[in-house]
Order: C-alpha cells, then sequence, then structure tokens
C-alpha cells in the first residue's frame, strides 16, 4: 500500500539515544545528520523518573542538539488529563518529577495517578493507593512499562504495579503514555503531521513500535535498550524495520524513506 511522503520522525530517548548517563554509540552524529534532512524530529519519551528540565539537561550533557519544544513526555500528558479531569492526585512518581505537575492541587486526594517511582513503591503508599482507589478515585497510569534498562541490567517498570493494583481493585487504568494512540497523535499534532507520514524510532516493540504501528505510523525498532532477541515477533504486525541501533535506523532513513513514496 503506498504511503504519503516521511515529514516527521519520532524518537524515543531512554534505551534509543541513551541508557541513564550513557549515549548510545555514535547516536548524537546520527541525529546531527537527521537534522540535516527536510524532516520534522521530535522526542517522545515515556521516562517518568525526572521531570522535563531534568532530562533536558542530561541529554544537553551526553551532547545531544535537543530543545525543550521538541521533547514530548508522558508526564505531559498525565498533568493534561489531570487538568481536564479537575482530580486532586496522589502523585506515585519519583521527587525528580514532581516539577512537572507543579500548580497541581493534591491535597486530599481523589485520584491516583502512578508513574515509575521506586522509592514509593512500598506498602504502606500502595495499600493507600488501593483504599482511594476502592473508595472511587480513578487510576491513571502514565504508563505500563513491563520493564526498562539500566546500566546494571533490566529493571522493573511501573507496568507490575499498576496491575497489581488493576487486580486488587476490580478496576481499570487509564493509560496516557506509549502505546496509547492519543499520545501519538498529541506528539504529531505539534507538529501538523499525519500518522501515514511519519515513523517511530525505538527499543520497545509494544509501547514504541506496536503503539505507533497501530496508530498508522510506521515503526523501526532498535537492538538496544530494552531490546530482547525476538521481541520483533512479539507485535502484529511486526516492526517496518529491524536495526542493530540508531544510527543505522538514521542510515536507513536517509537513504530509503527522504522525500520519495513508501511502499
Amino acid at each position: 500500500m503506498s504511503r504519503r511522503a516521511l515529514k516527521a520522525v519520532l524518537v524515543d530517548l531512554s534505551g534509543t539515544l541513551h541508557i541513564e548517563d550513557a549515549a548510545v554509540p555514535g547516536a548524537q552524529d546520527a541525529l546531527a545528520r537527521l537534522r540535516r534532512a527536510p524532516v520534522s524530529v521530535k522526542f517522545v519519551t515515556n521516562t517518568t523518573k525526572e521531570c522535563k528540565r531534568y532530562l533536558l539537561e542530561r541529554l544537553q550533557k551526553l551532547n545531544f542538539d535537543i530543545e525543550e519544544r521538541e521533547l514530548f513526555t508522558s508526564l505531559t500528558a498525565a498533568r493534561n488529563l489531570l487538568e481536564q479531569r479537575k482530580v486532586r492526585p496522589l502523585l506515585l512518581v519519583e521527587d525528580s518529577a514532581l516539577e512537572d505537575f507543579a500548580g497541581i492541587e493534591t491535597a486530599d486526594p481523589n485520584a491516583v495517578v502512578i508513574g515509575l517511582a521506586p522509592d514509593h513503591f512500598d506498602y504502606q503508599t500502595l495499600n493507600k493507593a488501593f483504599r482511594l482507589i476502592l473508595g472511587g478515585a480513578p487510576l491513571i497510569a502514565i504508563h505500563k512499562a513491563r520493564y526498562y534498562k539500566r546500566t546494571d541490567g533490566l529493571a522493573l517498570g511501573p507496568g507490575p504495579f499498576v496491575t497489581g493494583l488493576e487486580y486488587a481493585t476490580d478496576c481499570q487504568a487509564a493509560v496516557v503514555g506509549k502505546p496509547e494512540k492519543t499520545f501519538f497523535l498529541e506528539a504529531l499534532r505539534d507538529l501538523n503531521c499525519f500518522p501515514e507520514e511519519a515513523i517511530m524510532i525505538g527499543d520497545d516493540a509494544r509501547d514504541d513500535i506496536g503503539g505507533a504501528q497501530k496508530t498508522g505510523m510506521l515503526g523501526i525498532l532498535v537492538k538496544t535498550g530494552k531490546y530482547r532477541a525476538g521481541d520483533e515477533g512479539k507485535i502484529d504486525p511486526q516492526p517496518y524495520l529491524t536495526c542493530e541501533n540508531f544510527p543505522q535506523a538514521v542510515d536507513h532513513i536517509l537513504q530509503n524513506l527522504i522525500s520519495q513514496e513508501v511502499i
């Protein structure tokens, strides 16, 4: 099936461009080459460990040429939903992420928001969330990633804790980050771009690639970060392409997808 010419590239961050405080080899140069092409670039991330400002500082220290306006995070999407619903959340996020919720009323909470919060995933806090949900508070998951990649290996993401609360309370969480269609559409809206004109590069087969392709985009899976052998076969349809790393993905885009129809 014929597709529109490529206009935008969405790029995941953790596991794709960097792993904690180490850049994927060659990623900075690859990003510079991609920026010279006639496409828009936006960085979309489920990272909830830190606010947008801290994340940008981390990326700039790694010599990535990225501006704050180019970042679209699941924290932003979660804040937007809280403002729309006019609720007071119990925020289960790391302290370093709280800045992105500045101004949101949290006293006497009537909603539960859960992201990646290792320092707060203790019995007392989770039980407080459990009781609020039983009392009718909505459960909002910033995302439901099963795990993510740290320098010391894979680590549990927020997904298992969200699922545990869903099971205990017999409720279904509202998910705002990847792989939700609304997340990708909101990121593309800022670029005035249709899904058929965009491609996603990421290390998570389900959340990055599966979500993007269900939205109508193409998806390139990279074998860095959380990638494990065989991940490409865990989604249907499978990724448009699987590459070793971000530089290889950029090479393919520049050589095959720029200023021409994608078949």
